[in-house]
């Protein structure tokens, strides 16, 4: 029996490797078909679909390390452009040099002696009477030799300005005569200002402009805001905005013009109304392109830009206008005309707080909640934008913002615990 049972044994553990030998056998056929199928499959294959394929699990294994380039490629870019920035600015500015420096002038003339001024005023007046008569504009005589001229068209004033002189040159001063020489300066400064205008133009690289337009443009040559000249300031600005548009690949014609003619309305003395709006209204008279248009309409962000190019407009304009020396005005004269802007708004019932910013261009109006509804802080802060629409115009557009602030305030009684009770 133990014999028969070893050999019984034996006889199975042989079946089972044989068993074993077999499964494997298959298995290995099995693998060899399917790397048969494969091989018959990569062949099939062109150069490109072989190298797509390549290419995707290479791409798979070295995506972490493309995101980490790209991170770092974004970081790098962030890094230098506010140095980039800074060098178009400083580039920009340095073209925009000008060889003019612009200054503070009045229409004044110093006259010789008091014989002079004698007959300048004429027999009971009758000369100086003839001359403001004829020029539009204001003489002002104190007990000095100063001559002052005052007008808010400063053609007429240099129109008046240029007659006295040859007046005072001539020596016949009566009313026929005044009239004759305010009547041939006219004639010339009519020429005057279209020869300025036509060198403003030639200067900043502009043609073909309307003559009209170009006289218009002329006018800058005698306009001045806060000392600085208009000429000078659009020669300066249209450069600026000109290097700007060149760096940043931006319409560089819409700039030229926009720049030129950003400012037009401060010259239109003919009509009512804020400078960028007159401006605007003139260039569309003469048919400018709109996006020439839109540059003057938002140069002072009175809404939203457009386009890059109103954006280079606002820039070039705002560096020429607050670099160092470009405007002049006495500290005394601007805080007066700050606090004449904040007591217009403050007069108004209901108002608590005003402040004035950016030159007075800007306005906030705190009112009292307890006085001034949501509903009525809208129809007042129209009423102080009218009101100094009016009385406040040589400032130009003002924005005016109404701010409404309600508080609650509750006070929780304080109550005893029963732990202190006892």
């Amino acid at each position: 029996m133990p014999v028969f049972s070893g050999q019984a044994k034996q006889k199975t553990s042989d079946l089972e490797i044989a068993s074993y030998l077999v499964k494997k056998e298959e298995e290995l056929k099995k693998r060899e078909e399917e790397l048969e199928k494969e091989k018959a499959r990569l062949a099939g294959l062109s150069s490109e679909e072989a190298k797509k394929i390549v290419l995707a699990e290479t791409e798979k294994k070295l995506a972490d390390e493309i995101a980490r380039k790209i991170k770092g490629a974004e970081d790098e870019i962030r890094a230098t452009s506010q140095e980039k920035a800074r060098e178009i600015l400083i580039e920009a500015m340095r073209h925009g040099l000008t060889d003019l420096v612009a200054e503070y002038t009045v229409s004044t003339i110093r006259l010789a002696d008091e014989e002079i001024k004698g007959r300048i005023i004429g027999k009971e007046g009758r000369n100086i009477r003839a001359f403001e008569q004829a020029t539009g504009v204001e003489v002002e005589l104190d007990e000095t030799l100063d001559l002052r001229l005052s007008s808010f068209d400063p053609i007429r004033r240099e129109v008046a300005r240029l007659s006295l002189e040859k007046l005072i040159k001539d020596g016949r001063i009566q009313p026929d005569r005044i009239e004759e020489i305010v009547t041939q300066t006219k004639a010339q400064v009519d020429q005057i200002l279209l020869e300025e205008g036509k060198k403003l133009c030639h200067a900043v690289g502009v043609y073909n402009l309307h003559p009209d337009l170009i006289k218009i443009l002329g006018r800058y040559k005698y306009r001045f805001s806060y000392g600085q000249n208009l000429l000078v300031h659009t020669m300066e600005e249209t450069k600026i905005g000109v290097a700007i548009a060149e760096e940043l690949k931006a319409d560089t014609a819409v700039v030229r013009l926009g720049c030129l003619l950003h400012d037009v309305g401060k010259v239109v003395t003919e009509e009512e109304g804020n400078h960028i709006q007159l401006g605007v209204d003139l260039l569309k008279k003469y048919h400018l392109p709109e996006s020439v248009v839109a540059c003057v309409a938002e140069h002072h962000e009175d809404r939203p830009f457009s386009s890059d190019e109103s954006a280079i407009v606002w820039i070039a304009d705002a560096i020429s206008g607050s670099r160092p020396g470009a405007r002049y005005e006495p500290h005394e004269e601007y805080l007066k005309r700050m606090t004449r802007i904040e007591e217009m708004a403050k007069s108004f019932p209901g108002v608590a707080e005003v402040a004035a910013y950016q030159a007075g261009r800007e306005v906030r109006v705190i009112v009292k909640p307890e006085e001034v509804s949501d509903a009525e802080l809208t129809v007042l802060i129209k009423k102080v934008a009218g009101k100094l629409e009016e009385e406040a115009k040589w400032i130009g557009q003002i924005r005016v913002t109404g701010i409404r602030e309600v508080r609650a305030q509750e006070n929780a009684p304080s109550g005893q615990s029963s732990l202190d009770k006892g």
